[in-house]
Order: structure tokens, then C-alpha cells, then sequence
């Protein structure tokens, strides 16, 4: 696929975006998830060959490129090694998605109600890594913990900061202000969150185009005025902790926002699981998330 093919799939594609980034911290988690335990493993070489393992049995799964995946998410030392002989990114654009690369360097610690992006000292060499790798956009993620208006503010302007650096470098920024989905104050914390992406979006040029990664808002269509900014390409959604049932049951509700999900895809798929059982498995997964971002 080229840019604008896979401009056209992910801004009009009837499917979702598999989040398939865990990285650092997050592996060993959802390789307890998969069925692969610690003592399995040592070190990060075997840590990230398990999880590579994992993801190459989804991605090669039938069902993956059954084309209700539009995109995926990968973590960088998942862009830089094969799937069946070929690159990573090759691997899925043959199979008709559009990959995406992780970008982030990890969080700060809280303060003010929200944690920042870590400085990205790696940015500029990652940005040329992706586009000689073949990739069409990234995705960066910071959180917000509770409904502080200054704190939002500049954890917003962060993400538009950085997007307009990655879309100068020729790809497509996923800006992801994550909002924690325990957060006792969320559907006060979602009012000033969209305030701030409309401001962001708004001062962008025109034909720039962003993505956007939300958590499912409290309020049903809450992020409308910005699926339906011209500056938009697409506005997916993270599961952020919840159920597959519970994340899609929510999703089904909000017009215009796609699934992008980790653990919602993720979290039945064992290591011991026959091909068949994991093809199964992972189709109804795919089936069920599917379903509910064309459902809105």
C-alpha cells in the first residue's frame, strides 16, 4: 500500500486499529496474560523474542487479515524485526493494514493531575527509522488523572506540539491524551479535555490532518466535534482496563470512534492454545470489536 491508500483505509476503513505496543514495563504483564511466565524468560532479548512470538502468531493468523484489522500499533523493536521473512510493516500492508509505531518514551511522574510524555530525545532518529521502515503514522501517549483545567491545558499543548513535529516529518500523528477511566471526575475532566483538542485543532493549518486516541467518554458522542473536524483523520479509542464486552458495549454507543485496543483484543489468547483454538479465539475478538466501531 502507498500514503494514500493507506490514508483512504484508516480514514474510511469499516474495522479498528490493533494496539499490538506493549513495551518495557507493560511486557511481562501481558506475557503472564498470553501464558508465558517469568522463569520462561531472561532477560530482554528473551523477553521481546516472546513477545514477538505473540505477535506474529496474530498477525499471521487468517483471521487478522480478514480485513476488519485496518491498522495496528507496534512497538519499535517490533517494527525493526520479520514476520514470516519479511519487515514487520511489510508483513501487515501485505495483509492490507496500515502500521503505526509507538513514539513515546514512557511518562512522568504525576503532578498537577497528569503525566506528561518524557522528553523525546529519540524523536528526530525514530521519525527517519519509521519512514525508511515503511510506516504511516505513530502514536504517543500521555494520561490524565483528575479535571485540572491548567494541567489538561498543557498536557494537550504537548501532544500538538509533537504531532506537528511528526506530520513535518511526513507521518500521521496519533495524539493520545489518554484519560483514566477511574478518574472520579471524568465526565467534568472530558469537558475540558475536548475544550483543549477543539483549541488544538482549530489552530492547526488548514489540511493538517491528526488522529486522535480517547478513552471511551462517560457522556455517548461526547468527541463528535472532533470526529467531524476537517483537521481530523480519524478518532480511535483505547480500552483503557476495561472488559472486551464492556469496552465494545461502550464504544457501540459513541458515532464515529473506532476500537483500538490492546487487552480487549489481547486478553483470551494463550500461548497453549492450538492453532485452531487461537485462530478461533482471536476472531471472535475481532469480530465483537469490529461490530461495535462500525456501530455508532
Amino acid at each position: 500500500m502507498i500514503i494514500d491508500q493507506m490514508t483512504a483505509k484508516i480514514a474510511g476503513g469499516q474495522g479498528f486499529i490493533a494496539a499490538l505496543d506493549q513495551s518495557g514495563g507493560s511486557t511481562p504483564k501481558a506475557l503472564r496474560g498470553y501464558g508465558v511466565e517469568d522463569h520462561e524468560w531472561s532477560g530482554d532479548e528473551e523477553m521481546f523474542a516472546q513477545i514477538h512470538g505473540m505477535r506474529s502468531r496474530v498477525i499471521t493468523s487468517p483471521c487478522f487479515g480478514s480485513g476488519r484489522v485496518i491498522g495496528a500499533i507496534l512497538f519499535e523493536r517490533t517494527m525493526d524485526s520479520e514476520v514470516e521473512g519479511q519487515s514487520t510493516a511489510d508483513a501487515l500492508k501485505s495483509r492490507g493494514i496500515v502500521p503505526f509505531i509507538k513514539i513515546d518514551q514512557g511518562l512522568t511522574d504525576e503532578a498537577g493531575g497528569i503525566q506528561m510524555m518524557k522528553p523525546l530525545d529519540k524523536l528526530p532518529a525514530l521519525l527517519e527509522k519509521s519512514l525508511r521502515n515503511g510506516m504511516f503514522g505513530t502514536k504517543m501517549r500521555s494520561v490524565i488523572k483528575s479535571a485540572n483545567p491548567s494541567g489538561i491545558a498543557d498536557l494537550v499543548a504537548q501532544q500538538f506540539e509533537v504531532g506537528n513535529q511528526i506530520v513535518d516529518a511526513g507521518l500521521m500523528p496519533m495524539l493520545e491524551p489518554e484519560y483514566d477511566i477511574t478518574a472520579a471526575d471524568r465526565e467534568a475532566g472530558e469537558d475540558i479535555l475536548l475544550g483543549e483538542i477543539m483549541k488544538g485543532l482549530d489552530a492547526l493549518p488548514e489540511g493538517r490532518k491528526v488522529m486522535l486516541k480517547l478513552s471511551i467518554p462517560v457522556k455517548p458522542g461526547h468527541y463528535i466535534p472532533a470526529v467531524e473536524h476537517p483537521n481530523v483523520l480519524r478518532v480511535v479509542a483505547l480500552s483503557g482496563g476495561f472488559t472486551t464486552d464492556e469496552a465494545c458495549a461502550k464504544l457501540a454507543k459513541n458515532r464515529g470512534m473506532i476500537a483500538s485496543f490492546s487487552r480487549g483484543l489481547l486478553q483470551d489468547l494463550r500461548k497453549g492454545q492450538s492453532d485452531d483454538e487461537f485462530d478461533d479465539t482471536l476472531g471472535k475478538a475481532i469480530d465483537q470489536i469490529a461490530t461495535a466501531s462500525v456501530a455508532g
